[in-house]
């Protein structure tokens, strides 16, 4: 739906937009790009941090697809590229706060012996008794890495673009969505015996 409402306001982007812009410098062709995929991108950027520092990663977000154009390699899919490029971003603005972020595994991980983490929320999660913010909440809960896989992966990137953008290998990613996934299944479970 998003998707049609997107084409229907905007002109029908080439699908080659970011290579046509790495290759021209074209501002039409950017234009495409910020219309394509500025809300998805800043949708990632704030569940990894907060309002203000989404925003303000976002722009010098775009800003870097300007000065990078050159470094983009067309089998490299364009949404994937501006991800990674956000990413670095992000991380590069938390250093510079002297805001540690974890990128290696959690320690939100759940016990080894709970098997109630696997089992009982699952009828909450299925349930639409869960609300957004209860949702947002628990995501906001786990580790940056968790947070990021899951985010990602509910973006629609492959396991290979997700590799692309995180820098860590496939087993690696589906480690940090399997504990994602039965963090938010622990965290939404609790939070819906709660209410």
């Amino acid at each position: 739906m998003l998707l049609s409402i997107k084409s229907w306001l905007f002109e029908t982007p080439s699908k080659d937009c970011m290579a046509s812009y790495a290759k021209s410098g074209d501002n039409r062709y950017l234009e495409q790009l910020i219309a394509l995929y500025s809300n998805d991108l800043y949708h990632y950027l704030i569940t990894q941090s907060n309002t203000h520092l989404a925003y303000d990663v976002s722009q010098q977000t775009w800003l870097k697809v300007i000065e990078k154009r050159h470094l983009y390699q067309a089998q490299t899919t364009p949404k994937a590229w501006l991800f990674k490029l956000a990413r670095n971003t992000l991380i590069d603005e938390y250093r510079k706060q002297q805001h540690f972020v974890e990128l290696d595994e959690s320690t939100h991980l759940p016990a080894q012996n709970d098997k109630s983490d696997l089992t009982s929320g699952d009828s909450h999660i299925g349930s639409s008794n869960i609300s957004y913010d209860a949702f947002d909440a628990a995501l906001k809960q786990l580790s940056f890495v968790q947070r990021e896989a899951i985010t990602l992966q509910q973006e629609g990137f492959s396991l290979t673009d997700i590799e692309l953008i995180t820098h860590s290998n496939a087993e690696t990613i589906k480690t940090r969505l399997r504990y994602a996934k039965q963090n938010l299944k622990r965290l939404l479970g609790a939070s819906n015996e709660q209410a």
